[in-house]
């Protein structure tokens, strides 16, 4: 008998508001089996939020798996399609006018780094489209793919 990879969707999502944060990951096998979700520490606002909704979602994995990344988040999706490599063989350095300073969130990122060698992570990232709500139904929100993807 031949095993196979579980293959899960990973969908993060973050709400900034003024002095706090809070975010929220569903994490859900394509077969339907098994399903989780986590939200929040309140103490985190900005990138580090939103990177920290994908780290909870990766690590709470317990096996090598597929993993289908969907967040709203640019900074995550550009972070793992243009930055971890570059950063992981500089030394999570990156060049800032002319002087090579750590890279911000530089412990999340090297979480995010080391699940990536686990799992099989594809990033997509969703926007929804305000000119696509219906007015008064939330429910008829249309998701948007953003074509600058991972």
């Amino acid at each position: 008998m031949r095993s196979t990879t579980p293959h899960f969707l990973l969908y993060t999502d973050y709400e900034n508001t003024d002095n706090e944060g809070r975010w929220h990951v569903v994490l859900e096998s394509v077969s339907g089996e098994e399903h989780f979700e986590a939200a929040s520490e309140e103490d985190f606002v900005g990138e580090r939020l939103e990177l920290l909704a994908v780290v909870r979602g990766l690590e709470a994995l317990n096996q090598p798996s597929r993993v289908t990344l969907v967040t709203p988040s640019r900074y995550v999706s550009r972070g793992i399609k243009f930055g971890l490599e570059h950063w992981r063989s500089s030394g999570w350095r990156w060049e800032s006018f002319g002087v090579y300073v750590p890279v911000k969130n530089g412990d999340l990122w090297q979480r995010v780094d080391q699940a990536l060698k686990i799992h099989d992570v594809t990033c997509r990232r969703w926007r929804i489209d305000q000119d696509h709500l219906q007015e008064g139904s939330e429910s008829e929100s249309a998701a948007v793919p953003d074509t600058q993807v991972a």
